[in-house]
């Protein structure tokens, strides 16, 4: 797997000077995903966690429920291709839909009927959290934050319980940092309820899309 970050020699300028340091910068690197030996799409994705982005991305675009559907999912050698197999037929969907971000990212999910993939209903009122519980989440988003704290230039989401981070996925594309969790829960078999996620992106439509198919309360 390729680091997540590299090192950089880079000149800081101040108001009355200028210094030669060494920094470190997010890497971003095209991977592509191959489902039952057909090639499907290639992410611009920080390369960490990458059979997770593959199985979430597929989980959040309702093409696998659980992970008894896969039969291998595995990075190559090369570090530029997730390869998945799965015990059934799977059709490549015909047209992706680019989403919003500075990458942006796909989906073939229509935005406008959202419901069809949602995991679990979410029970009206099933869950209460007050500010004070509100700034101690962002805290614990902040403290989870492993790249960002190296080098910047990525975003980061949690899942957590309400009292602790019960999983981190950072990414320089936000998208792809909730397909990461989604992989993450189905590899570890967590399904938390109730569940919180907590991000450093923008709320956009695919950011609520995938939120309500990985099951977040909030």
């Amino acid at each position: 797997m390729a680091d997540s970050s590299q090192s950089i020699q880079m000149i800081q300028i101040e108001a009355d000077r200028w210094t030669e340091q060494t920094a470190e910068i997010v890497v971003e690197t095209p991977v592509s995903l191959t489902v039952n030996g057909e090639l499907w799409l290639t992410f611009m994705c920080t390369p960490v966690e990458l059979e997770a982005l593959a199985l979430g991305f597929l989980y959040n675009e309702g093409l696998i429920q659980t992970m008894e559907e896969v039969a291998d999912a595995r990075l190559c050698a090369a570090g530029d291709n997730v390869d998945v197999w799965l015990h059934h037929p799977v059709k490549k969907p015909e047209t992706w839909r680019r989403t919003s971000g500075c990458t942006g990212g796909f989906t073939s999910v229509d935005a406008t009927r959202p419901k069809q993939l949602v995991a679990a209903a979410i029970p009206p009122g099933g869950l209460c959290i007050t500010p004070n519980q509100v700034n101690k989440f962002v805290g614990m988003l902040f403290t989870a934050q492993d790249i960002y704290q190296k080098s910047g230039g990525v975003h980061t989401s949690v899942i957590c319980d309400g009292a602790k981070v019960l999983l981190a996925a950072e990414d320089i594309g936000r998208h792809n940092t909730l397909d990461k969790i989604a992989g993450l829960c189905l590899l570890r078999c967590l399904h938390p309820h109730p569940s919180i996620i907590l991000t450093t992106g923008r709320i956009s439509s695919e950011m609520l899309q995938k939120a309500a198919r990985i099951g977040a309360s909030f």
